[in-house]
C-alpha cells in the first residue's frame, strides 16, 4: 500500500475514533431521542454513517457489500427512526459495526483503491475517491451527533453529563 493510501486509511480510522469517542458518554436510551429541531436521532446517524460508506462503494463497483440489505430501509437517505423495527441493530451493535468498519474496508478494498470503474453521477470512478467523499460525509454526521448531544444535555437541566 502506498503512502497516500496509508494516510487515507489513517484518516478514516482517526475520524471513526472521534465518532466513537463522542458516543462514549451517550446512553442507549438517549440515542433514541429525536430532539424537536432534528429529523433523526443518534442511533439513526450511526447506522447512516455505516451504510453510506458501503452504498458509495457499491455505487462505484456495482458489487454487493457486507452492509445488510435491511440497512437501506432503516438508515438510507430520507429515512427516519420511524422505520426502525425489532430487527434494527441496537445502539451497542451499531457502535461495534462502526468500530470494525475501517479495518474491514481496508481489508476488503485496500488493494483496489485505484481500480477504475465507470464514473458515478458525481464523477467518482475509484474506491479511493469514494472514501474521500464518505469521510467528509462522516464528519457532517459527527457534527449532527454532537449537536443532538448538546440539545439533550441542555434539556436535561443540569443532570449528569451522560446523556
Amino acid at each position: 500500500m502506498n503512502e497516500r493510501h496509508k494516510i487515507l486509511f489513517n484518516q478514516l480510522e482517526s475520524y471513526r475514533e472521534n465518532i466513537l469517542h463522542v458516543l462514549n458518554n451517550v446512553s442507549a436510551e438517549a440515542a433514541e431521542i429525536v430532539p424537536n429541531q432534528f429529523r433523526n436521532n443518534i442511533r439513526w446517524n450511526m447506522g447512516h454513517i455505516y451504510l453510506d460508506q458501503y452504498l458509495w462503494i457499491k455505487a462505484v463497483t456495482k458489487e454487493e457489500t457486507e452492509a445488510p440489505q435491511e440497512f437501506q430501509k432503516w438508515f438510507g437517505y430520507g429515512t427516519t427512526p420511524e422505520e426502525f423495527s425489532e430487527e434494527t441493530p441496537s445502539f451497542e451493535e451499531l457502535k461495534e459495526l462502526l468500530r470494525k468498519q475501517p479495518a474491514r474496508i481496508m481489508e476488503t478494498y485496500g488493494h483496489r483503491l485505484e481500480e477504475k470503474f465507470p464514473p458515478t453521477e458525481m464523477g467518482m470512478h475509484t474506491i479511493e475517491q469514494v472514501l474521500i467523499r464518505t469521510i467528509f460525509h462522516e464528519g457532517m454526521h459527527l457534527q449532527t451527533i454532537i449537536d443532538i448531544k448538546k440539545c439533550l444535555i441542555s434539556t436535561s437541566e443540569g443532570r449528569e453529563k451522560t446523556v
